[in-house]
């Protein structure tokens, strides 16, 4: 395994397994897929996720790479199945590849299904080969437009160009790649035919996702929102979209478009939620859990950590937060000020 070298080497227990305890909320949703941000930071400002000026965590509240796998670890043990590293942007963080390395044991010895995760693609060049090499099979790539001016003004200052090369790159090392596009009214809705066209050309699955009322931008969310209903209603008037079961663990619903022959993935947080089906928490880079991304919802995992608990402790720690995992969010896009005050890439993806 790499060593991590960002951060004093902590002990990652080597204990043999006991057999996964199933983690069920109290909605008897079984949560199996832990999405895990490994950084706040991004070399990107899109507009709707974040300020054009943030301010960024000081390292002392990020936790360690050594932390994060633990956090991760004591998850699989529970029963998690599926784990996603978001970010802000994951391949910023300093020995990133290395967390990846150590977590693929997981894989490696069945306990874990799928290691992946999202990326805006910029980095993704130079390392897709070696997520291969570690086990990751598929991941999820951030791109709005294909418009070089629009991604510019969409991520503030962003090249498009080094995202697309991303993708070869991703592709060529035998990568399963989606890409995840926020639908936005006055920006891209006259492109989202176009940006199909082309993902389906490329093999590549698209969902598209509803801008989310999250943190404090410099924008109006509310003059942006697109209903998904409608772009579906819009699509069908030229496509054949035929509903299917797919399912890829997350909250994304299927179509098959006949046209193309692809894969349309939609994500209505707004118009029509996913909750009765969730199956996700989300922890943070600072080690707060939030078991539901559109609630203030919060239990502080780093400090059961920090504190010098035991495995087991930290498990109950898990455990007690989960019991709080509310029936559903309540998302309001119309509202004046957004439904919750974290920013999307606090919270991880």
């Amino acid at each position: 395994m790499t060593p991590y070298d960002d951060s004093p080497a902590q002990a990652v227990s080597t204990a043999p397994r006991t057999p996964a305890s199933s983690l069920i909320d109290g909605f008897g949703r079984a949560v199996t897929y832990l999405r895990v941000s490994v950084t706040d930071r991004c070399d990107l400002r899109c507009v709707y996720c974040m300020a054009e000026h943030m301010t960024f965590l000081p390292k002392a509240e990020v936790l360690t790479l050594e932390e994060l796998d633990r956090l991760a670890s004591a998850f699989i043990d529970l029963g998690v199945r599926k784990l996603r590293l978001t970010g802000g942007e994951p391949l910023v963080r300093k020995g990133f590849m290395g967390l990846v390395e150590n977590l693929s044991r997981h894989l490696r010895s069945g306990a874990l299904d799928e290691l992946t995760l999202t990326t805006n693609g910029t980095q993704l060049a130079p390392h897709a080969a070696e997520l291969a090499r570690h086990g990751v099979r598929r991941i999820n790539v951030s791109l709005d437009t294909l418009k070089p001016d629009l991604f510019r003004t969409l991520t503030r200052g962003g090249d498009v160009a080094r995202v697309l090369a991303g993708i070869d790159s991703a592709q060529a090392a035998g990568l399963q790649v989606k890409i995840n596009t926020v639908a936005l009214k006055h920006d891209n809705a006259g492109e989202i035919p176009d940006l199909i066209r082309w993902a389906h050309a490329r093999g590549c699955d698209l969902t598209l996702i509803e801008t989310m009322p999250l943190g404090e931008v410099d924008q109006d969310r509310t003059d942006q929102f697109l209903s998904l209903a409608d772009v579906r209603r819009d699509l069908a008037s030229f496509w054949t979209l035929n509903d299917i079961s797919d399912a890829t663990g997350g909250p994304a619903r299927y179509v098959r478009i006949a046209e193309t022959g692809g894969r349309l993935g939609l994500i209505t947080p707004l118009s029509n939620h996913f909750c009765n089906t969730c199956n996700r928490v989300r922890l943070t880079c600072t080690g707060t859990l939030h078991t539901c991304l559109g609630r203030d919802d919060a239990s502080d995992l780093r400090a059961v950590i920090r504190s010098g608990a035991s495995d087991a402790e930290l498990k109950e720690a898990i455990f007690a937060a989960l019991a709080s995992k509310p029936k559903g969010h309540d998302f309001q896009i119309a509202a004046a000020r957004p439904s919750v005050a974290r920013h999307m890439s606090t919270t991880g993806g």
